[in-house]
This record gives C-alpha cells, sequence and structure tokens, in this order.
C-alpha cells in the first residue's frame, strides 16, 4: 500500500484559496472593528460637546 497523499494541484490553489478567504474575512473583520471604534468616539465627542438640560 502507498501511504502518499493525493495532490492533483488541489494542495496549493486550495491554500491560496483558503489563505485569500482568510485574508479578506480578517479584513472585513478590521474595517468592521474600525468603524466600532470610530463610532464610539464620536458619540462620545457628541455626548461631551451636548448642552446639559435644565428641569
Amino acid at each position: 500500500m502507498s501511504s502518499k497523499r493525493k495532490t492533483d494541484k488541489v494542495g496549493p490553489a486550495s491554500r491560496e484559496e483558503r489563505l485569500g478567504a482568510a485574508l479578506r474575512a480578517n479584513l472585513a473583520r478590521r474595517k468592521a472593528q474600525a468603524r466600532a471604534r470610530a463610532d464610539s468616539q464620536e458619540g462620545e465627542a457628541t455626548d461631551e460637546n451636548a448642552p446639559e438640560s435644565e428641569e
């Protein structure tokens, strides 16, 4: 019996595809984090500048 792996050009191509997908997912996650940080900082800035209500 042979203990060789099946490598019908599936290895490198699938690795490239997998790495590309991981890179895109990572970029999307980082963009979402940056947007969330910008939104929270923007919200803090508007809260600080908002006049206090007098009751």
